[in-house]
């Protein structure tokens, strides 16, 4: 039981540290005038698997992409269903046993 708990922990704090760096890798390319590619769509999907929370906090953090309106809109809303899904996770771990 405490394994599963473990797991899900770790697994959170590992998706929100990587979009933390995913994002913070993004703003210094752009500083540094590398303009080919800005990753949208690795953000979007490390937010999506649960990393939403740390995308938007980091956002504002780094003041990067605030201007960005489906960024804005999007992350706190998936940030809420991220959360959602986490409480369900934490409180159903006692289904699988």
């Amino acid at each position: 039981m405490t394994l599963l708990y473990v797991c899900l922990t770790v697994y959170i704090l590992a998706v929100n540290f990587y979009a933390f760096r995913l994002l913070k890798v993004q703003k210094e390319s752009f500083e540094a005038g590398e303009r080919e590619s800005r990753g949208d769509g690795k953000l979007i999907l490390a937010a999506i698997l649960g990393g939403a929370l740390a995308v938007y906090v980091s956002m504002f953090l780094l003041r990067y992409r605030l201007g960005n309106l489906l960024f804005m809109i999007a992350m706190p809303l998936l940030a809420v269903i991220n959360l959602y899904c986490f409480f369900l996770a934490y409180r159903g771990v006692y289904l699988f046993f």
